[in-house]
């Protein structure tokens, strides 16, 4: 028949390897590969085979061999390839695409579909052909495949590889100042709820016109309920920008019901703005949406924020309109600028 994969669970008993072996071969079978994977009730002994048998009938002499929940599917040559040195060409190009990494884990285990799934804490799934691997604490990846279910050494495997997409532990916002182009340094930290006056004086300080590029209204205060949302960590990620006692910008992650897509959104004090102080926050908070396993950040706009449009197209975001012809929208792959630090050198004015 041709290249087949053979998965079957066995007991651990000496002599049960050899004995499937020998099975294949009696069926004139060549076995071009072989892997041992633990399972949840014993071991699960997979073989890559060129076997001219048919598949019942290898699934019979398997079982007749000590094999059980016997399962034989096509195969091609490409499966072939070395097993390490495949996962290893994986992992370079993870690391090089980690938004990638759905479509990477499909590659590495051989799955039918692979997507990103949002929401709480995801618990094991009863289905064997459904594999979660979780990536952050409201990110995962899904994974089917139909023929083969998946393996505890196949939900190990995933788990590590995910970890290569996530990025190397780096200092926490706000512990070293931020320098902009001006030279003006500023520290940045995660929005908690002892910012409350701190950002209701921001809003006092904004002009009309800021506010209404922020919230589409000219917003005098922020109202609390409002505050409290953007401090609670379920619904999103925030951060505060600090000068002088001051909190002198504010920029927003906002999660959405889209999987793979987070929204974001800034309030800069007016003398603060093109300093550069957006562009950091941009970064910072397109890093964070990385490192929580989104794919992808958008932000709305007025067609009329010419700051916002600037700090968008300079950061590789093209700009949509949408069916409201005063507003404008833009979606930006997160590893189009990731992978670059905030703090490492002033930035152009954003």
């Amino acid at each position: 028949m041709g290249f087949m994969r053979i998965r079957t669970t066995v007991d651990e008993r000496p002599g049960r390897l050899a004995s499937l072996a020998a099975a294949l071969a009696a069926r004139g079978g060549n076995i071009l590969g072989l892997s041992v994977q633990s399972d949840s009730d014993g071991t699960v002994d997979e073989f890559v085979a060129d076997i001219p048998a048919h598949p019942e009938a290898v699934r019979e002499a398997l079982e007749a061999a000590g094999g059980r929940r016997v399962q034989v599917v096509p195969a091609t040559a490409h499966e072939l390839t070395d097993e390490p040195t495949r996962a290893l060409l994986l992992a370079s190009r993870l690391r090089a695409m980690p938004w990638r990494l759905p479509e990477l884990l499909a590659e590495l285990l051989r799955a039918d579909d692979a997507r990103w799934i949002y929401g709480e804490a995801v618990s094991d799934l009863p289905d064997p052909t459904q594999l979660v691997v979780p990536v952050a604490p409201r990110r995962a990846v899904r994974l089917r495949r139909a023929e083969l279910p998946f393996t505890l050494t196949e939900a190990a495997r995933a788990a590590s590889f995910a970890r290569l997409a996530q990025p190397p532990v780096e200092q926490a916002a706000g512990e070293s100042p931020v320098k902009l182009v001006d030279g003006a340094e500023i520290t940045i930290r995660p929005l908690t709820s002892i910012y409350r006056e701190s950002v209701r004086d921001l809003h006092d300080r904004c002009s009309p016109e800021a506010r209404r590029f922020r919230y589409f209204t000219a917003m005098p205060t922020l109202p609390p309920r409002l505050f409290d949302r953007l401090c609670d960590r379920s619904r999103g990620y925030s951060l505060v920008a600090g000068n002088d006692g001051q909190v002198v910008g504010l920029a927003n992650l906002f999660f959405t019901a889209d999987p793979g897509v987070a929204e974001m959104a800034f309030l800069v004090e007016d003398r603060w703005q093109g300093r550069g102080l957006g562009q950091v926050l941009a970064r910072m908070l397109v890093r964070e949406a990385r490192d929580r396993g989104y794919a992808e950040v958008k932000a709305t706009m007025l067609s009329d924020n010419v700051r916002m449009r600037r700090l968008l197209i300079s950061l590789g975001a093209p700009l949509n309109y949408t069916e409201d012809p005063g507003v404008v929208e833009a979606r930006l792959p997160v590893g189009a600028v990731a992978s670059v630090r905030s703090s490492s050198a002033a930035l152009p004015p954003g």
